[in-house]
């Protein structure tokens, strides 16, 4: 097994990977399902989400699923440009744990 697997994570380094949570009408129905989304640093991995989620919140998580968004093409004045890349992380927590979406992370 890695050893960086196996350190903490610094406090600063969990809040810097999870930027917010994604409030769909998409990821809202799978909060019944124990399933949360947020959006994630670019850099960041899914041991490194996890570790961050359960330092954060102190939960249990099961599962982390990981997808990059490409920006969509979009005119600005006139002119042609793009939205931002992200990355989105949906996080299946153990049953019998909650996170409360609507607080923002600090």
């Amino acid at each position: 097994m890695n050893k960086n697997l196996r350190k903490e994570m610094s406090e600063e380094r969990a809040i810097s990977l999870i930027k917010k949570p994604l409030m769909t009408e998409k990821s809202t129905n799978l909060n019944q399902f124990n399933q949360y989304s947020f959006i994630v640093s670019n850099d960041s991995n899914s041991f490194e989400i996890k570790k961050a989620i359960e330092q954060i919140f102190k939960v249990k998580v099961i599962k982390v699923n990981t997808a990059i968004v490409h920006g969509k093409l979009k005119s600005f004045k006139g002119k042609l440009g793009y939205k931002k890349d992200f990355k989105k992380a949906i996080v299946t927590l153990a049953e019998g744990s909650t996170i409360d979406t609507s607080l923002e992370i600090k």
